[in-house]
């Protein structure tokens, strides 16, 4: 694994979830409310293979919570509420850049339309451009694992069921799957060829 470079993310609050005018909206994503995310870093990109740059995949969220603790202390996954805001960077909109995805900062497959966007690959970290927290590929390329136990909503309870909690989207993946709200869910023991993680820290003074 390649070294990482962390960024640190300021404080703030945000409206977690998806709005009542999200055309691709689901029940996964509401209801909309409001939460505070205290100072935290977080890796630039998600954690790479040092050979080729590419991000590492097929990791379960099991290795993945292991290789953050060998890390040293602070080290972890993000929480869901960490992913989302630092992926929205400020913006409310279901992509960062507006309404509909920028092909300059994610890398997917096929619009709406079914026309083709993206390269129909994995590409390295950092390929294209930063958001204004200067995070990398938070949305396509690969999805994330986050540290959250599974939830059908935010009305429900989080319950120790196995399954995990995934954001972002991938590569292969449409643009109704990589809004900023998107989430879903894998077996915590899961491997897949298109889902990575990123390391978040916490801060000695988070102000």
């Amino acid at each position: 694994m390649e070294s990482l470079t962390m960024v640190r993310i300021p404080g703030g609050r945000f409206l977690m979830g998806c709005s009542e005018e999200d055309k691709f909206r689901n029940a996964h994503e509401l209801p909309r409310h409001e939460v505070e995310v205290a100072a935290f870093e977080l890796s630039v990109h998600p954690v790479s293979e040092e050979a080729t740059g590419l991000p590492r995949v097929n990791v379960s969220w099991e290795e993945a919570k292991r290789i953050c603790a060998s890390l040293g202390t602070g080290y972890r996954l993000p929480s869901e509420a960490e992913w989302e805001y630092a992926c929205r960077a400020g913006s409310d909109a279901p992509f960062p850049t507006g309404d509909i995805p920028d092909p300059s900062q994610v890398n997917y497959l096929y619009d709406e339309s079914g026309n083709r966007i993206g390269p129909g690959r994995m590409l390295p970290n950092a390929w294209g451009e930063a958001n204004p927290f200067g995070l990398h590929d938070m949305l396509g390329n690969v999805c994330e694992w986050v540290e959250d136990s599974w939830r059908e909503s935010y009305e429900s309870e989080a319950v120790d069921h196995g399954l995990k909690t995934i954001r972002g989207g991938g590569w292969d993946y449409m643009p109704r799957l990589l809004r900023a709200s998107w989430r879903d869910f894998a077996p915590a023991t899961v491997r897949r060829d298109n889902l990575g993680f990123r390391v978040a820290r916490d801060l000695q003074d988070p102000r």
